[in-house]
């Protein structure tokens, strides 16, 4: 357990128990060849819709690949070049309504990450300077390789060489970034404007520009001084710390005293409500990047206190890297056959061009389209020109001002104990499917405005009702009346599934009263 008012000043200030001046000095002495992954986990992914939903964004899917990108982000460490010392245990950035399957799934691939959980988005800089800060509680200091969770990557030999690159740039005090030069113009991505060159192939960060339109995308391929932004940052935990305090005081106030409020529960910590609320929101490039001296070579930095002491550098990214920010994006980074049509799951093409398909499970068929995207879900059917993906977005914030349940939550909604899957509802009816894994059990309860009942279709069910409690087996049922405290949970060695029929004025999910529950999810 870390005692987080013992560590915060120097958290805060500097690497260990050194002041600013004596982590300065180390840091132009012996080099420091630690290094801990940081994973930013906390986006929508609303452009992906509707296979990402906001409680089950893009980071958590398996878009292109076997694994979802946040557990192939999570294994792009392994192998680093050698006279590296990578932490196993990387440090990931996310919400609460994710973390619980965001731990299983790096769980699934032999990941025991640490977890900083935010209570509400406050963009990147306030979750990096988290990361930094948990980086440095043990009196420590040490590289953070900071990543989206929700990139895609082809070549993770080619970037790891890039990133040993950029640790040696951040080594020396830089804040370094990679930057992929572009291939074309493109409207969905963000841009970094090159400024002077460096001897080994990197440059001063002349600024940061936003998703630009088409004609203006155009103008910076041609000048050839623009890079993607592909939001990948190398920096000494210490030195962004003490870059934050310069440039932005307010921010570094706020996450030092959410950081030293906070409190660890194993391996996820909780920075202190009330305080990282109150931290500004902004990104790393805008609160930082933009603000640091266009100078590379931390020598030339002046001993002036108010001015940091780093510097920004962009080093080349050629890796195969997406941001997958669209779909025509996930079209691009996938396999095609010769008519230029790449498709996911129940897909097939005929006499169809350009095109891009993806299925949750029905079989989807296109028959001589031409730039079109089809998706599929259980819920929800997207069909959209290739030319207009980036609308994606207004669209579902459309959805939303609906009150359209698609738009945040799929069918199958997954739970800490498992999983329910809404197959019917009606005006006082819902029929859920529900799964709950070996050894679970969900949170003893009531609701004001429902009844429920249960038929277990396979396991053994341990059930809760008030006083009572009772096993049932496979083709047995039970009925929990309005009012009633009650719990489920799954005694035995295989998943435990059951059908539950609700009927009552309202089915909401916020009609649930918790009395007792595994996952700190009660008031």
């Amino acid at each position: 357990m870390l005692n987080h008012g013992d560590v915060s000043a120097v958290s805060f200030g500097a690497a260990g128990s050194a002041g600013p001046d004596d982590a300065r000095a180390e840091m132009s002495g012996a080099a420091c060849t630690r290094i801990v992954p940081v994973i930013l986990a906390g986006g929508s992914g609303t452009r992906l819709w509707p296979v990402s939903r906001e409680n089950y964004p893009k980071q958590l899917i398996d878009v292109v690949g076997s694994d979802s990108l946040l557990q192939a982000t999570a294994r792009r460490m392994t192998g680093f070049p050698a006279g590296w010392q990578v932490d196993a245990a990387p440090i990931i950035v996310c919400g609460e309504e994710h973390r619980f399957v965001i731990a299983e799934q790096l769980h699934e691939h032999g990941v025991d990450a640490r977890l900083v959980v935010e209570p509400a988005r406050r963009d990147t800089a306030p979750a990096l300077t988290l990361a930094a800060a948990l980086a440095c509680s043990q009196g420590d200091d040490a590289i953070l390789i900071v990543m989206p969770a929700d990139h895609a990557i082809a070549d993770v030999n080619g970037l790891q060489q890039a990133l040993e690159h950029a640790a040696r740039h951040a080594q020396r005090g830089a804040i370094a970034t990679l930057g992929v030069p572009p291939t074309r113009p493109d409207t969905g991505f963000g841009y970094i404007r090159l400024g002077a060159a460096l001897p080994d192939g990197a440059y001063a960060i002349d600024g940061f520009v936003e998703k630009p339109a088409e004609e203006l995308a155009a103008r910076y391929v041609a000048a050839g001084t623009y890079w993607w932004n592909s939001g990948i940052f190398i920096v000494r935990a210490s030195v962004w710390l003490e870059t934050l305090q310069h440039l932005q005081p307010d921010m570094h106030a706020a996450c030092a005293r959410a950081f030293a409020g906070g409190r660890s529960e194993g391996a996820v910590f909780r920075p202190l409500l009330e305080a990282f609320l109150s931290t500004p929101a902004n990104s790393i490039d805008y609160a930082v990047m933009e603000r640091l001296g266009a100078s590379a070579d931390s020598a030339t930095q002046t001993d002036d206190a108010s001015e940091p002491r780093s510097t920004g550098v962009v080093l080349p990214l050629d890796a195969g890297w997406s941001d997958l920010g669209s779909w025509d994006a996930v079209w691009a980074a996938m396999d095609k056959d010769a008519n230029g049509n790449a498709g996911r799951g129940r897909v097939t093409f005929e006499g169809a061009v350009s095109s891009y398909a993806h299925s949750e499970g029905r079989l989807v068929a296109c028959v001589g389209t031409t730039n079109v995207v089809v998706v599929e879900t259980a819920d929800a059917v997207l069909v959209v020109d290739r030319s207009r993906v980036q609308d994606v977005k207004g669209l579902v914030s459309r959805i939303k001002a609906q009150h359209a349940p698609e738009a945040d939550a799929h069918r199958k909604v997954h739970r800490p104990w498992g999983f329910y899957d809404s197959i019917d509802q009606g005006e006082r009816f819902q029929v859920k499917r529900i799964v709950v894994t070996p050894g679970a059990q969900l949170s003893l309860q009531l609701h004001h405005h429902r009844a429920e009942h249960w038929v277990v279709v396979r396991g053994t069910a341990l059930v809760t009702r008030g006083d009572e409690q009772f096993l049932l087996s496979e083709n047995e049922s039970a009925y929990i009346p309005l009012g009633i405290r009650h719990r489920l949970e799954n005694p035995g060695k295989v998943p435990l599934e059951i059908i539950e029929i609700q009927s009552g004025a309202y089915l909401g999910e916020d009609d649930i009263v918790r009395f007792d529950d595994n996952y700190g999810r009660c008031s």
